[in-house]
């Protein structure tokens, strides 16, 4: 379903927030489709690359922020996220600045697994992960709250360089969903009630004072068809959440 804020389209230039600050615009996107998406596997770390539907979504984004004034453009190094934003910067003539940080939560052994493989091996961590324990990890990854503070800091850093201009931000479901739980100042643990669709378009200012929701899950380029989808645009996944906190995953 496309959630997007009445006025995020087209996007009108906003420099300044009310009380004076400059504004950075950021324009967070998550990458296109993979096969481990629609597969429902944990891919955290693992630089699973984009289907053929990916890249059609990957186009479609480029597209819809073609007529944007964009002074860069940064991505997470996994190919999935720098493919769908190589797509995005060539219509302004950029490069895109790999950036490790935006990768996704790291899931240690959950990488690779299915839910239903996840639930098998590990019910006590399964249940933990799906109560969204901020001091859980899996063997060898990251909490909630490391993986918040990585997000959170990065991104911060990025936006405080271009105070006044608008960035896009290319990175994962979880790195989304960290963005949106810094603006709308939620908990770590508070269940999820919004959209991580593959390739849609997320609006967010950046202050001094944080982050700021402007509008959400802008999915409006994705209408239609693609030549891989007879039946239509079919919703994406968040293979990186467990099926009870996200309706995406069912």
């Amino acid at each position: 379903m496309t959630t997007v804020a009445e006025h995020d389209r087209p996007a009108e230039r906003t420099d300044r927030h009310t009380h004076g600050d400059p504004v950075t615009r950021l324009l967070a996107v998550r990458h296109g489709e993979t096969a481990w998406n629609v597969g429902q596997r944990i891919q955290g770390f693992l630089d699973i690359p984009l289907n053929e539907r990916g890249h059609w979504q990957a186009e479609r984004v480029a597209q819809a922020l073609a007529h944007e004034d964009l002074a860069a453009v940064y991505a997470s190094d996994l190919s999935r996220a720098y493919a769908t934003a190589e797509a995005l910067a060539k219509p302004h003539g950029l490069s895109v600045v790999r950036e490790p940080s935006l990768r996704e939560r790291c899931f240690g052994h959950f990488e690779g697994q299915s839910f239903t493989e996840i639930e098998a091996q590990w019910p006590d961590q399964a249940r933990r992960w799906r109560e969204r324990d901020p001091d859980f990890a899996p063997d060898g990854g990251e909490n909630l709250q490391q993986f918040f503070a990585r997000v959170t800091q990065t991104v911060s850093a990025l936006a405080a360089r271009h105070p006044g201009a608008a960035i896009a931000i290319v990175a994962h479901g979880g790195v989304m969903d960290c963005l949106y739980r810094a603006a709308s100042h939620l908990p770590l643990q508070a269940p999820r009630a919004w959209e991580l669709s593959n390739a849609a378009i997320n609006r967010l200012f950046f202050t001094p004072q944080g982050f700021h929701l402007v509008g959400w899950g802008d999915t409006l380029h994705l209408d239609g068809q693609s030549e891989d989808d007879t039946d239509g645009l079919r919703k994406s996944v968040d293979s990186n959440q467990p099926p009870a906190t996200d309706s995406l995953s069912r």
